[in-house]
This record gives C-alpha cells, structure tokens and sequence, in this order.
C-alpha cells in the first residue's frame, strides 16, 4: 500500500486533466441547485469554478472547499465532525447529524482508489462521510482521473453502481469505458 500524498502533492499531480475533469463537471450544475462537495485536489478545482453559477447550495466536508467559497454568494452549509488533516477534510459518524437531515440534488466525489469493485479511501471515517452522502444525493458523480483506476485502497467507500456519472480524462481504457457503460453508468471523457 503506497502511502497517500498530502493534499499539496496531490494538488500538483494531474493538473491539466483535474481541470478538464472540474470543467465538464461544472457543465452539469445549473442556478439554484443544491450540490454537495466531497474532498479531494479535483473537486476543488471544480469548487474554483461555481462563481459562474448563481444561488447554489453548497454543502461540503472539504475546508479547502469551504475557503475556497466564503467570499462567494452562494449558500454555504458544512458538514461538522472530525477534522482529517491529511485530506483537510470531516469524516466519520459525527457527520451523521448534519448529512442526514439534507436531501442533495447533485453529489461530486473524489476518490484515492478506483476498480470495478468500487471506490475505496485509506480512512474509515472519509469511507463513512462518502456512503453517508451518496445515500442522500440524488445524483453522484464521480470525478477521477484515470491515474486513479485500477487501484484499489484499504476501505470500500461505495459500490460503482451508487454513481450516475463518471467524468474522467482520455487515459482510460476503452474496455473499462464499456464495462462501465454496460452497468448504465454514463462516462464523461474530459
């Protein structure tokens, strides 16, 4: 098992294709929805763009997220618990009481691992926070680049079939592409 980078690191990796990804995900967010942002160097590359977006909701566990919005008209709800200082994230049962009285229209996750058992996270409490929320999501989408795939982490985080979408880059391959497609889940290539 590698070690996981600290979020600087991760930050810097992937680049053009995290923005590419953060792009075509801002393409499915529309005035006045009510969207939750998970953690993860993609998703906040996503969370830079919502200023060209009006009166969203925004709910997330994600400081960075959250810094990343203050200044920003939007609303803003966090998601309290314990503070992940490796991801800069708040994960783990104390989520539980915020994130189950929301109901979300549209969820945008990161992930460390990705095969087609699933997605998976190094830490049980980011493990709980995800399956948390996709259960409260009307849409989940997943935001992975394709140096994310076939690699599994220590603990499951949900099953592929919890997400609607996929918005990745050109690097997958075709195969997993069709695999992915034949279970209906619509894949987007940034």
């Amino acid at each position: 098992e590698k070690r996981e980078p600290l979020f600087h690191e991760k930050a810097t990796i992937r680049t053009s294709e995290k923005e590419r990804i953060a792009e075509a995900a801002l393409a499915l967010i529309d005035d006045g929805d009510s969207i939750y942002l998970d953690g993860g160097s993609t998703v906040l590359a996503l969370a830079r763009k919502l200023g060209s977006r009006r009166e969203l909701t925004i709910v997330t566990n994600s400081l960075m997220a959250a810094a990343e919005l203050m200044e920003s008209r939007h609303r803003l709800i966090l998601l309290g618990g314990e503070f992940r200082p490796l991801s800069r994230t708040m994960v783990g049962p104390l989520t539980a009481p915020i994130g189950e009285m929301l109901h979300i229209g549209k969820a945008f996750f990161g992930t460390i691992g990705l095969t087609l058992s699933g997605v998976s996270t190094t830490d049980p409490g980011e493990a709980f926070t995800k399956k948390l929320i996709l259960g409260r999501a009307g849409k989940s989408v997943l935001l992975a680049d394709s140096g994310k795939f076939g690699r599994a982490s220590l603990v499951d985080a949900g099953a592929l079939d919890d997400f609607s979408t996929l918005i990745t880059d050109s690097g997958v391959s075709p195969e997993f592409v069709k695999m992915l497609r034949k279970r209906k889940i619509e894949v987007i290539q940034a």
